[in-house]
């Protein structure tokens, strides 16, 4: 059976949709949303086989996985990450923005598929979609782009149409939010007050 294909407005998201997509995610599916750099894919951070399911779409074992958590905002990152004083000023700064922080896990970070994760990547985009998502789900869900990282051929792919065909029997909800970008998120090591810039991506880092 094909996934759904949601056509949800990016700057007002319909509460009805959203919704939609809330029971995808609590009833175990994997969907691909919008976010404000380029598409991802992803689930609920609570359900290990949906997790696992991902993993196995982007061809890697999942207890190798390195997934990143989207956001609400500040204080929902707070309930999973550890956050240093000069990060937590910059994050509040450049924050909902195109930028990935990876911070010392928390106790409250879900033990996915038995892995002991002691850092994780915090996302909080710029973009309605997945905030709006998250925020009626109650917790984060997991984000990770849907091109294999390792292929540098390949562009991310940007037409949530095209999207849809390459993907639609292997995840349950296909998003469309408008055009997709290009540009990965800028990551940033923040485990400590040493800040590091891991992957330049979209955003500016004049600032670092």
């Amino acid at each position: 059976m094909p996934a759904e294909f949601l056509k949800i407005h990016p700057e007002t998201p319909e509460p009805r949709k959203i919704q939609q997509v809330v029971k995808c995610l609590q009833d175990g599916g994997v969907i691909i949303y919008p976010t404000d750099t380029v598409y991802g894919m992803g689930c609920d951070i609570h359900n290990a086989r949906a997790v696992e399911r991902v993993a196995k779409i982007k061809g890697i074992k999942p207890q190798k996985n390195d997934f990143s958590f989207i956001c609400n905002d500040l204080s929902h990152i707070a309930d999973y990450a550890r956050v240093e004083t000069t990060a937590f000023k910059l994050m509040k700064k450049y924050l909902p923005g195109p930028y990935t922080f990876i911070l010392e896990a928390s106790s409250r970070v879900p033990k996915i598929l038995n892995t002991n994760k002691k850092i994780i990547g915090i996302r909080v985009p710029d973009h309605a979609i997945p905030r709006q998502i998250v925020l009626q789900l109650g917790n984060p869900i997991i984000t990770t782009s849907i091109k294999d990282d390792n292929d540098e051929i390949m562009e991310y792919p940007t037409d949530p149409e095209e999207i849809f065909e390459r993907f639609q029997h292997q995840v349950d909800m296909v998003i469309d939010g408008g055009y997709g970008g290009l540009v990965a998120s800028t990551i940033i090591n923040a485990t400590n007050n040493d800040l590091v810039i891991v992957r330049q991506g979209a955003g500016e880092t004049d600032w670092f």
